[in-house]
């Protein structure tokens, strides 16, 4: 009799542990769900922080372009500011030696009037130079043919010239690296 009451017990011993042994299997296995479904949920929280960093530190990129934008633009429209203010101080330092020839003659009390022909000469003369230097040219259009974009005629006069050229000048025209500043007043030939 023993020896079938062991074997109940071994039946009933080996059916427990059969149990057992699934039971913990299947706790694993829903530790191994539970962990696999925790690591995409942190993988996902992961990639969502790192997504979210990325955006913060590309807003501050655009922030910062914005910025810099902004102070190129302010620093090009004050130098185009400058530019316009001081534009002609190179042409007005060498117009100073001029004004200082004319206070010269005016200061002059001699009154002797070679000398202050001779003055005047040379104060046309630092003149003309300070308008080459400042690249301004006269028009002396005599002989050549109309131009109405650089001459202006006065009247039309009978002449010895082909038609249509300039016969005198009344008055010197100006130019400045090829722009009009004044036409030259001119009397043009007439057509015979």
């Amino acid at each position: 009799m023993e020896h079938t009451q062991d074997n109940p017990a071994n039946q009933n011993a080996a059916p427990a542990d059969e149990t057992a042994q699934p039971a913990a299997e299947n706790v694993a296995a829903q530790g191994a769900a539970a962990a696999a479904q925790a690591q995409p949920e942190n993988a996902a929280e992961a990639a969502l922080g790192e997504a979210q960093a990325k955006i913060a530190e590309l807003g501050e990129s655009v922030l910062r372009a914005k910025a810099e934008t902004e102070n190129v633009r302010r620093r090009a429209h004050e130098d185009v500011t400058k530019a316009r203010k001081f534009a002609i101080e190179g042409f007005a330092e060498h117009l100073l030696p001029v004004i200082d020839s004319l206070e010269a003659a005016l200061a002059d009390s001699t009154g002797d009037a070679a000398k202050l022909r001779e003055g005047v000469e040379l104060t046309l003369r630092q003149l003309s130079s300070a308008l080459e230097k400042g690249k301004v040219a006269a028009l002396n259009p005599v002989g050549e043919k109309f131009d109405p974009h650089r001459h202006q005629a006065i009247s039309m006069v009978p002449a010895e010239q082909e038609p249509n050229t300039v016969v005198t000048v009344l008055q010197k025209g100006y130019v400045i690296a090829d722009r009009v500043l004044r036409p030259a007043l001119v009397t043009v030939a007439q057509p015979k």
